[in-house]
């Protein structure tokens, strides 16, 4: 009788113990980190955004001057059009002409840097945030770290899951070099 007892509770024990080591396994090791926290408070992320704007604003002003040229020359012309032989005129409208059309090239290619300085610099901060999440796991045991980025990937999760300040706090001392 005691036989028949035992055999049934310790089943029920054997999966109760199994049912919490997986519970709780799951409960520490599933975490998350907020992605655009991460992006705005790595202090990386600024250097990298005030070296690029500084870089952007640099190769925008140096179309503007272009630019400003450029309609300082087509002034000039409209004011002596009127002295200006029929010959003098064309040749002039065609420089005007190259002139504008060599300024929109420049002014297309400025514009595609940029766009590729902000991505590599954006790229730059994220393989950082990767490599330092990567390393972050490891070295706390967890077997998912999940990236929420506010756009529906990770809807709700207990704040206890959430290594975020962490994560930021250490990645900016290894950043800082502390």
């Amino acid at each position: 009788m005691i036989n028949k007892i035992i055999l049934p509770i310790s089943v029920i024990a054997i999966i109760t113990s199994i049912s919490s080591f997986f519970y709780f396994q799951s409960s520490t090791n599933l975490v998350y980190v907020d992605v655009n926290k991460l992006l705005d408070g790595y202090e990386r992320t600024k250097v990298e955004r005030e070296a690029f704007t500084k870089k952007a604003t640099t190769l925008k002003s140096n179309v503007d001057s272009l630019v400003v040229n450029w309609q300082t020359e087509l002034k000039t012309y409209e004011k002596e059009r009127s002295s200006m032989s029929k010959k003098e005129i064309e040749l002039k409208q065609q420089l005007l002409s190259n002139k504008q059309q060599q300024i929109n090239n420049y002014q297309q290619a400025i514009q595609k840097q940029i766009q590729e300085e902000e991505q590599k610099s954006t790229q730059t901060v994220i393989n950082d945030i990767n490599d330092y999440i990567k390393t972050y796991g490891k070295e706390h045991g967890h077997k998912i770290i999940f990236g929420a980025s506010g756009a529906g990937n990770i809807m709700y999760a207990s704040e206890s899951t959430d290594l975020t300040e962490k994560v930021l706090e250490g990645l900016n001392k290894n950043y800082s070099g502390n």
